[in-house]
């Protein structure tokens, strides 16, 4: 199988784009800005998807469903929200065709909305409408629901996960009796995220908090976690938001507390979306293919047969048979690929390109010696081992592998992260090693707007486990605190 990716050295955006469609994860769709998420792409999200949702579920979550149109006038109704998205808004007008008469569909201009309506780009305002009806007295609250939806920004550069005009995501929104249940909400959830990251996607994160002028529309505060990809780039892979009183205050969401006064509920929202495939693959993978981490894999195992006949293929699956019955039973993925269609070097190539952990060929001569040939993804390195107790060897080379891929990116991030304090050594930096710069900053939007308009560089995040420091902002000049975290970003 030829897999003809570019380098990453050579184009890394190229590269990306490659792997993406050769890898079968995604292709554009006809419907211009939107793709489709083919079968072993979705596979990997399903994983995702699982595991997030099993970690929402242990920390007291449930489902919900909420529509997909919102009334205009709801955006109205928290103004810095509505801001925040007006120029993203896909909008519905109208809810007929017709005929023209001349065999063309057009729009029936006699069935416009009387109200337009908005496909989500979030859900803050519909579901905050929502709960005004749930919520009567503190005997309501905590609400701890999520949402797995499918939302629509308006996209004028796409670039598959990174950036879809329709992507899918998880939005929780949650509401509280006090501001510090909620505070401590958002806390927990950004936990949530960076566990999720670090231990099951082998991606070390920062977690961090964002400024002002990067915080979420409508909301008091942001957390994040930022990800360091391998051009050198930040990609923020999840958000928890603190909206205080906000949105209550907005959709007259009242309580009665124990003391029998009314108030408004307490807000948090928080998400994750198919933006972190688009990080899996960019943290990992290499000029041969992606690189999986085995808990995520959709195949941690894949055995290749390698025969003369159909008599010694029949021997061969008969002893993958016994392989694959003590590796499911250990939970590990496995495919048995015996297809007579292409050869062991096209499989080989194949399941590389599609970062499959650790591959297993079985030949005649292994059929003797009680031994098998292991390959392992992440090293592309390969010996020849016993067949006894393979389920055993496996299952410890999955956390091996595992370990190792977390390790490589974090070594990465340690190397790609650098401290500056001057101007002109962090315009240097940024333009000859890229990665994370940790700087003092004075605090304004005036100074973090200059650097963007000067670098394009931006603060990703003020880190929670910043130690203070007392230092000067290296445009400004003014006193400083603790550092924080620039970068280019995706």
């Amino acid at each position: 199988m030829s897999k003809g990716l570019t380098s990453r050295s050579e184009d890394y955006s190229q590269w990306y784009n490659e792997l993406v469609t050769k890898a079968d994860l995604a292709e554009h769709s006809s419907v211009r800005g939107c793709m489709v998420i083919k079968p072993y792409g979705y596979s990997i999200w399903e994983k995702i998807q699982a595991v997030l949702d099993q970690k929402f579920k242990d920390t007291g979550h449930s489902n919900a469903y909420f529509p997909l149109f919102i009334p205009k006038s709801f955006f109205s109704k928290e103004a810095s929200h509505v801001d925040g998205f007006a120029t993203e808004c896909a909008v519905v007008t109208h809810y007929r065709l017709k005929n023209d008469g001349n065999g063309n569909i057009i729009v029936d201009e006699d069935a416009k909305l009387e109200e337009e309506l908005i496909v989500r780009p979030t859900s803050e305002t519909i579901i905050w409408n929502t709960y005004r009806g749930w919520i009567q007295s503190y005997r309501d609250l905590p609400i701890l629901v999520n949402q797995w939806a499918n939302v629509v920004r308006w996209e004028m550069r796409t670039r598959l996960f990174l950036r879809t005009t329709e992507f899918l995501w998880q939005e929780g929104h949650t509401a509280h009796a006090t501001s510090e249940e909620a505070v401590a909400e958002a806390t927990q959830m950004l936990h949530v995220y960076a566990d999720f990251a670090e231990n099951w996607m082998a991606m070390p994160v920062v977690k961090g908090t964002k400024t002002a002028n990067e915080r979420f529309a409508g909301a008091l505060d942001t957390l994040c976690i930022e990800a360091l990809m391998q051009d050198g780039k930040a990609l923020q892979a999840g958000t928890s938001h603190f909206l205080g009183q906000n949105f209550a205050k907005a959709f007259d969401v009242k309580f009665t507390s124990k003391e029998g006064k009314l108030e408004h509920v307490w807000a948090t929202s928080w998400g994750v979306s198919t933006r972190l495939m688009g990080a899996l693959i960019m943290a990992h993978s290499d000029d041969q293919g992606l690189v999986l981490p085995p808990k995520l894999a959709p195949i941690q195992v894949v055995i290749v047969p390698i025969y003369k006949g159909d008599e010694e293929l029949a021997k061969i699956s008969a002893e993958v048979e016994k392989i694959t019955i003590a590796l499911k039973a250990k939970g590990i993925s496995v495919k048995y690929d015996n297809r007579d269609t292409q050869r062991p070097g096209f499989k080989f190539a194949e399941y590389e390109l599609k970062g499959v952990p650790v591959r297993l060929a079985f030949g005649g001569r292994d059929l003797e010696n009680n031994t098998i040939e292991m390959a392992r993804r992440d090293t592309r390195t390969k010996e020849t081992v016993s067949r006894e107790g393979i389920a055993d060897v496996i299952e410890k080379l999955l956390e091996d592998i595992q370990a190792n891929i977390y390790k490589k990116a974090f070594d990465y991030r340690t190397e790609m992260t650098t401290e500056v304090n001057s101007y002109d050594e962090f315009k240097k930096v940024l333009a000859e090693k890229g990665g994370f710069i940790s700087a003092h900053w004075d605090g304004t939007s005036e100074t973090e707007t200059k650097i963007k308009e000067d670098t394009k560089a931006t603060i990703r995040c003020i880190p929670l486990d910043n130690k203070k420091e007392e230092g000067v902002c290296m445009v400004t000049g003014k006193p400083s605190q603790e550092r924080v975290l620039f970068a280019l970003a995706y």
